[in-house]
């Protein structure tokens, strides 16, 4: 077959448009389907980070938030319950928190918080996923004249310092579970990450 009368510049346009239509074709088709693979906005939503102000937070009380739908307590320490920690760690199971899982690399020593004054915690006992109460008071009747302040597991008798270190002997195997958070700014918290984001 002779090809002498063919326009070749003509072929290779309708060639090289061909490829475009069906590059461009398949881009229409390719792009939903790989947007299909990405979480949805409510996913996203229940996994989001949350943004706590914290600047109204007084010495000894504590806040309550919703994460992840779990709640997650911010709770001001004071001078005195950031002393009494040290003098707990006899009474303690893991009172250094060896077990990584319980809490970020960055979270380390006595305080398991970034800023000594601040602890942030899962309210979820570690035994059976109980709410544990907050038990700010020193020495009261149903605790003991040891206690120095923490937390205490209505459901089983667990009990845990306000570092959310677990005393020894009692049904809940582990600390408190610390989750990511970092500080924005003094008044800030964010809770979920672990770096501010850009």
């Amino acid at each position: 077959m002779s090809t002498d009368g063919v326009d070749k510049s003509k072929r290779r346009f309708l060639t090289n448009a061909t490829v475009v239509v069906g590059a461009v074709g398949t881009a229409f088709v390719a792009v939903p389907f790989i947007k299909s693979w990405n979480p949805s906005e409510r996913a996203k939503a229940a996994g989001a980070p949350v943004e706590v102000d914290i600047s109204k937070l007084q010495p000894g009380q504590i806040l309550r938030v919703l994460w992840r739908k779990q709640p997650v307590w911010i709770v001001r320490r004071t001078d005195q319950n950031i002393a009494d920690l040290k003098a707990l760690e006899g009474e303690l199971e893991d009172p250094a928190s060896i077990v990584k899982e319980q809490q970020p690399d960055y979270i380390t020593g006595t305080a398991r918080s970034i800023k000594e004054e601040y602890f942030v915690a899962v309210g979820i006992c570690t035994h059976l996923g109980c709410a544990p109460t907050y038990r700010p008071e020193v020495g009261p009747a149903d605790l003991g004249a040891d206690w120095k302040g923490g937390f205490f597991c209505p459901c089983h008798g667990s009990k845990f310092d306000l570092s959310g270190r677990v005393y020894a002997g009692v049904p809940a195997p582990l600390n408190l579970k610390i989750p990511d958070h970092v500080y924005i700014n003094d008044s800030t918290l964010l809770i979920g990450l672990n770096k501010v984001p850009v």
